[in-house]
């Protein structure tokens, strides 16, 4: 098998360097394909199907890219893209087993995030990882994240019972007394930023800043167009939190239950005591950790959220069953996460010189963990482009750092594993089905305006997925 591997990986190299089969066959542009099939990118003379890199460039790749993922699994597990400087490692298997490898792939790549969040852990290893991560990952789980549950539940109340006051055109008054909502804006998109907003520690008035904060440093990540926006908007929440940080390190301030029950400090008050090598944080410092709470905690909810109820909408029946049992919100996110994760994988450098599936892969390299792959992976999961909230194959319960692979179950690749996991992975799954039972209990009946939706390429069918997280979501409704 091994040597077959490596044929295939020879194959791979072959196509970058533009081999004679190429030549015998060239990489046509890529066309819109139907949902599940690749486009022909030509053949090795043994029949092998041959990868062109430019695929990962087109539209077609983000609207329609798990049989591209399949090639790669099946015949170059370990791709090495000279076009884009880097190597994909795509099955299931390797992606866990490098997530566990601290020492062997380390970090996330140098200046990935830190141009605009700041000096966060997230380019950090080993024990110096750990350290930065506990300050503040520590109040996002366990006993603190039930403390805050009921916050949670309020938040969301809140946002449904005022949408009919909403005047942004996302909540529309039908004449025969339906409503129409696009869940996007009027729900998704800012219910987990006031989440972390009050978890955090801001006040209130800050609602309307925090939002300019967390789009414009997101946007910032994309590319040097919006760069410069996220760097703004960065250094105007260092500014603003500045004398915040100042009056707590004096005079803490903490979150209440509905009952007005004192349930703890707030994350800032608490980043304000902590202390590193003997020596509290900086503003700076306290800045940067909340910068990474404030991007970690929105995208990837508002994903989990749209996307679930987008899945969920196109499969009546299993919405059915999630309406009739709560308890399967948890499997539904669960599984939307496995099908259509909004967290398509961690970048990584490699330490030193490693080999895997034949490839030697030279220290210091780019390698992109691909989630997306992961969790399509028919080695693990059966019939992986079927959204089916029953599955037996995928683990639905408690979220692990160390993952879940036991009894025929696997836990899914969207948070990673190890020591890398996404700290904001357990806050996330309880605003995601918090969020949606109580939108299930105020949107009766509800169903998915499909002539106010995008079409893919019939202009009939809605537009699939792929890459990219649902941005806007119609939903027709019984007001409840």
């Amino acid at each position: 098998m091994s040597s077959e591997v490596a044929s295939a990986i020879a194959r791979a190299m072959e196509l970058d360097t533009n081999s004679s089969d190429v030549e015998k066959n060239p990489p046509p542009d890529i066309p819109l394909m139907p949902i599940g099939q690749a486009a022909d990118m030509g053949h090795a003379s043994d029949g092998t199907p041959l990868f062109d890199p430019r695929v990962f460039d087109s539209y077609e790749f983000v609207r329609n890219p798990y049989p591209y993922y399949k090639i790669l699994r099946d015949h170059y597990p370990v791709f090495h893209d000279t076009l884009h400087n880097c190597y994909w490692v795509t099955r299931y298997d390797d992606i866990t087993t490098g997530y566990f490898d601290d020492e062997g792939f380390n970090t996330i790549p140098k200046g990935s995030s830190s141009g605009v969040l700041g000096n966060t852990q997230l380019e950090l290893s080993g024990i110096e990882h750990k350290r930065r991560r506990n300050l503040y990952g520590q109040h996002l789980v366990g006993q603190a994240l039930k403390a805050r549950l009921p916050s949670i539940e309020r938040l969301a109340e809140e946002m449904i019972e005022s949408f009919d006051a909403r005047d942004d055109g996302s909540v529309i008054k039908n004449d025969d007394g339906t409503r129409t909502v696009e869940l996007g804006k009027a729900f998704a998109n800012e219910f987990p930023i006031r989440v972390v907003c009050e978890v955090l520690g801001f006040p209130k008035e800050a609602r309307g800043q925090f939002y300019y904060w967390y789009n414009s440093m997101m946007s910032g990540l994309g590319g040097s167009d919006t760069h410069r926006q996220g760097l703004e908007a960065r250094q105007d929440l260092e500014d603003y939190l500045e004398p915040i940080v100042q009056e707590r390190r004096k005079q803490p301030t903490f979150l209440h239950d509905d009952d007005g029950k004192v349930i703890g400090k707030d994350i800032i008050s608490k980043l304000c005591e902590e202390k590193i090598d003997g020596d509290y944080l900086s503003t700076e410092e306290i800045t940067s950790n909340v910068a990474l709470i404030v991007g970690g905690g929105g995208e990837t909810t508002r994903g989990a959220i749209m996307n679930m109820w987008y899945l969920l909408l196109q499969h009546p029946a299993q919405f059915a069953q999630v309406m009739a049992d709560e308890a399967l919100w948890d499997n539904a996110f669960h599984e939307t996460l496995r099908h259509s994760t909004p967290i398509g994988g961690q970048p990584r450098h490699n330490t030193y010189d490693v080999e895997l599936h034949g490839v030697r892969i030279p220290a210091g390299s780019l390698v992109q963990m691909v989630d997306f792959s992961a969790n399509h992976d028919e080695r693990i999961f059966k019939d992986p482009e079927v959204f089916d909230i029953h599955r037996q194959d995928l683990y639905s319960g408690k979220i692990l750092r160390s993952g879940y692979r036991k009894e025929g179950r696997c836990s899914h690749m969207a948070f990673g594993v190890g020591p890398h996991l996404c700290p904001g992975a357990w806050i996330s799954h309880q605003e995601a089905v918090l969020g949606s039972k109580i939108l299930a209990k105020h949107l009766k009946d509800p169903k998915i305006n499909v002539a106010r939706m995008k079409k893919d390429i019939d202009e009939t069918s809605l537009v699939p997925i792929g890459l990219m997280s649902v941005r806007e979501l119609w939903i027709d409704y019984q007001a409840g």
